[in-house]
């Protein structure tokens, strides 16, 4: 289950461009065209572009296949300072504004094919469901299309399921959220310390055990929950229990065995018993391989620019933390019930909405839910990521509007990402009811100079992000995703242009650059800068030397190559990333916290490779 939060830099989508069939050459294509182009500096918030384009000779009106102009592109998505430009160009403010529905349908469909992984959405007010629509393939191989009964693996949206049954528990009497972990787990190190309350809200300190490499040498194999707490157990603690926020797997997994503990049923039973069979879910449990599910989504990775099988996790791996599955429809039955109180008494949910305070201030997080806003609304919901599988529940409870979408594919291509798309599509049914976004202006003022101090790493947790200088301007780039310009505000605040973020790099005493601190959708988190490593430069003979394959057993094979002066390494159907020399034997990843170092054996040959990542080593035999 990947961190949900901190949050990446999500893309946003943009309203569909509308491809044009290069055989018709006809009006329509070619204002197909220059709408697109429009549109796009309009969602984009891009003032002087839209500006620059109506010079050119575009025409204000022209619209995409989803009948929509740019100004009414920039009123939804909040740029009123382009609608008022817009308008005051000629542009016909009175045209109806497409219908929700026909916006919906457009922005998915063109992120979607129907021979690549697929999505299911869903969006309800009041219970009405409004748009819910599968679209691409739940099994590429098969040829099955995604549809709104098809199963897929919700990841971390399973911690509200897991919360609930913990309150649940609570207002039976069978426990308290002030129970201490040593009252269920009597010899757990430090057990006395730390609370449900902890565990619910990712403040127990406690280390994540999704975080540590070695997880994923067993992660497709079975095992039984007390295994799984041992093998993180005795790990030293990350901070003191309630001192800081962290995003922690192990906590949620070790509330599902309370869970089992206090009801004397296991943790999946529980859930069917309490709550799916009496709200007619019956399209969601507990994944695992023997249900032989129907209509099930295959997972599959973005992986060296095309879409593969995923690494199918063994779900036990995950427990109370992830292992749920479910269909969007479903999720719309459970959203309704917990808002509409069928599903916890009005303190149990009061008490999962409210922030986590710690002594580092009030965190996003209650139980099982995060707090937060989108352009102005209140939030509560939750995402979830594991390979091959992507999710987003959200509502806006002020709106009573919930969103539910999942996605079979993680990595995926870059462009469909669940909590973008919510976004998107909350625009689309409520833009009216949201605060307008204002143009940030770009301080004109900066000298490139600074940029200098500001060029480097930042630890974004399962990421980094790179900033670079080009020509007097800077960059940024997070693992996996594209490059795109940042642009500043003061000498220390800069912004993205293709997402609403902003990044503040911070100094410590002796105005040396510490630290990023990143603000986007209402959430804010501090990102340290990773010390400069020193590259080498390495004879040929030398670098040639380690080019082959090394066996990590479950992991699978790193199979490392040659790239003009450095290497490059890829492990199993990871993508193939750079790693730069160091030393002789001793190389190290750009953009992951991880290195590689080569044994040689006596007569120079190479033996083995060992990989170390945060706590965690691994040794990985030469195999050719």
């Amino acid at each position: 289950m990947r961190p949900v939060c901190p949050p990446s830099i999500l893309l946003l989508l943009i309203f569909p461009p509308a491809f044009i069939n290069a055989a018709e050459e006809t009006d329509r294509a070619k204002e197909l065209e220059q709408a697109r182009k429009m549109i796009l500096a309009s969602v984009l918030g891009d003032l002087e572009q839209v500006k620059s384009l109506h010079a050119q000779g575009l025409p204000i009106d022209a619209t995409n296949s989803s009948d929509l102009t740019a100004y009414q592109a920039a009123r939804i998505r909040g740029h009123d300072e382009i609608a008022k430009w817009l308008a005051d160009q000629g542009a016909n403010t009175k045209r109806e504004f497409p219908s929700p529905e026909v916006l919906a349908d457009g922005i998915v469909a063109d992120q979607t094919k129907p021979d690549q992984p697929g999505v299911a959405v869903l969006v309800s007010r009041d219970g009405k469901i409004l748009f819910s629509k599968g679209f691409g393939s739940a099994n590429v191989e098969a040829h099955a299309a995604v549809t709104t009964k098809t199963k897929f693996r919700i990841g971390s949206v399973t911690k509200q399921f897991t919360a609930a049954a913990i309150l649940k528990l609570q207002e039976d009497g069978k426990l308290r959220v002030t129970d201490t972990l040593d009252k269920f787990i009597p010899d757990y190190p430090r057990g006395s310390k730390v609370t449900l309350h902890h565990l619910l809200t990712h403040t127990s300190g406690i280390k994540s055990y999704t975080s540590k490499p070695s997880f994923y040498e067993e992660v497709t194999q079975a095992i039984e929950p007390e295994a799984l707490i041992e093998t993180f157990k005795h790990d030293d603690f990350d901070f003191e229990p309630g001192q800081k926020w962290s995003y922690c797997n192990s906590g949620y997994f070790l509330l599902g065995y309370i869970v089992e503990q206090v009801s004397g049923q296991p943790y999946g039973e529980y859930l069917h018993d309490t709550f799916f069979a009496r709200l007619g879910m019956q399209d969601t449990g507990v994944h695992a391989p023997e249900l032989d599910l129907t209509d099930e989504a295959r997972g599959y990775s973005f992986v060296d620019g095309s879409f593969q099988p995923a690494l199918n996790w063994h779900m036990s791996q995950a427990g109370a933390a992830g292992a749920i599955y479910s269909t969007v429809e479903d999720l719309h039955r459970w959203n309704e019930a917990v808002f509409n109180g069928q599903v916890l008494a009005p303190a149990s949910l009061d008490a999962a909405f409210t922030r986590v305070k710690t002594e580092e201030g009030e965190q996003h997080y209650g139980y099982g839910w995060i707090i937060s806003r989108y352009r102005g609304l209140r939030t509560i919901g939750h995402g979830g990521g594991l390979q091959g599988f992507l999710s987003y529940l959200v509502r806006y409870p002020d709106q009573n509007l919930t969103i539910a979408i999942l996605h079979n594919a993680s990595p995926t291509n870059g462009s469909l990402e669940p909590t973008s798309l919510s976004n998107l599509l909350a625009e689309v049914y409520s833009w009216r009811d949201m605060k307008a976004i204002p143009i940030t202006q770009v301080a004109s003022n900066i000298d490139p100079k600074v940029y200098e101090d500001l060029a480097g790493r930042y630890d974004y947790g399962a990421a980094v992000l790179i900033v670079t200088i080009e020509d007097n301007r800077l960059f940024a780039q997070l693992t996996g995703q594209p490059k795109y310009e940042i642009f500043p505000k003061s000498e220390s605040k800069f912004f993205w242009k293709v997402v609403e973020a902003e990044v503040e790099f911070l100094r410590d005493e002796n105005k040396k650059v510490v630290a990023a601190q990143h603000t986007q959708n209402g959430q804010s988190f501090k990102a340290e800068k990773i010390e400069d490593e020193t590259i080498i430069k390495l004879d040929d003979k030398i670098l040639d030397r380690y080019i082959g394959a090394y066996d990590f057993g479950p992991l699978g094979k790193l199979i490392v190559t040659r790239k003009a002066d450095h290497l490059a390494a890829k492990l199993a159907s990871q993508p193939a990333i750079d790693i730069y020399p160091k030393a002789e034997t001793q190389f190290f990843y750009r953009i992951i916290k991880a290195n590689l170092e080569f044994i040689l054996s006596e007569d120079g040959s190479v033996d083995k490779v060992i990989l170390r990542q945060g706590p965690v080593t691994l040794d990985g035999a030469r195999t050719d």
